[in-house]
């Protein structure tokens, strides 16, 4: 559905992405991990042709590249900085993105109304979005990203800064567009969230692709192996092991064993032994 393609991207002395390629099929949620500066937004934006690669392709499913009117009529973005204005009402505000793309009349009114429900925002559709609360103005963002019903959406940060609440509420509007067969490009220092969420997960950073699979195979990949902890005689064991059962079982003959448990590889994990463990501003 989306293709970046040997894309590189530098801001003066700066390199943002640096020689990134990824595919994202029809249908899945693909997620984008990596802290803060690893070139998420800078991918966003190329993908959706608000910036242009400095070298390497774009291109969308049958369409080319995203600068093409096109292309952008099926890409929806929902940007890390909101994108709505403040002092025009919810409704105000959707009215003004659908006749961006071309809406009108009784259609706009339906995708209006469909957007407003899907967000649960409907009771405060005519207040100025000032008045909103910021886990409110983040489900409003998304629903401008929805208003013109587009089969590929390009999610920034999505719940950045919002409460437990509005989170939950945008990760099932998330699945929810999965369920309908939407592409969904997702980005996210959260990892909790790729972990959720998403169907392939690429660890990035300093602009380059460190990691791609699914969840389970990037555990296998890049995890540590699983540590079998028990009480043995009194004292606590921790053994690292490709086989707890047998490791369990080994212990066990050894003398009186207490509790136990197994703790796995984390996608955390998986992302500091990537990533590093150095704080990042």
């Amino acid at each position: 559905m989306l293709t970046l393609q040997d894309v590189h991207k530098r801001y003066g002395s700066i390199t943002a992405l640096d020689g990134l390629s990824l595919e994202i099929r029809r249908g899945e949620i693909f997620g984008l991990l990596g802290p803060n500066g690893a070139g998420k937004t800078t991918t966003v934006n190329i993908a959706v042709g608000l910036l242009a690669p400095d070298r390497g392709s774009v291109s969308i499913e049958g369409l080319g590249s995203p600068r093409a009117p096109a292309a952008r009529r099926r890409l929806g973005v929902a940007p890390q900085a909101l994108a709505l204005y403040e002092t025009l009402s919810g409704e105000q505000n959707l009215r003004f993105f659908g006749r961006i793309y071309g809406l009108s009349g009784r259609k706009l009114a339906e995708r209006v109304d469909w957007a407003f429900d899907f967000v649960a925002l409907a009771e405060r559709r005519r207040d100025a979005v000032r008045t909103y609360s910021g886990g409110m103005k983040r489900r409003l963002n998304l629903a401008a990203a929805l208003i013109h019903d587009p089969e590929l959406i390009l999610l920034d940060e999505p719940t950045a800064g919002v409460d437990p609440q509005s989170r939950n509420s945008i990760y099932e509007n998330i699945l929810a567009l999965k369920r309908q067969g939407r592409t969904i490009l997702y980005t996210t220092h959260y990892i909790e969230e790729a972990e959720r969420m998403c169907d392939r997960v690429a660890v990035m950073d300093h602009g380059k692709v460190l990691a791609l699979d699914s969840v389970p195979g990037l555990l296998a990949a890049h995890g540590a192996r699983a540590v079998l902890v028990a009480e043995l005689s009194g004292e606590t064991v921790r053994v690292e092991t490709d086989d707890p059962m047998a490791e369990l079982h080994r212990l066990a003959a050894s003398g009186p064993l207490g509790r136990f448990w197994v703790e796995h590889a984390t996608l955390e994990q998986v992302f500091l032994n990537l990533t590093g463990r150095e704080l990042r501003d």
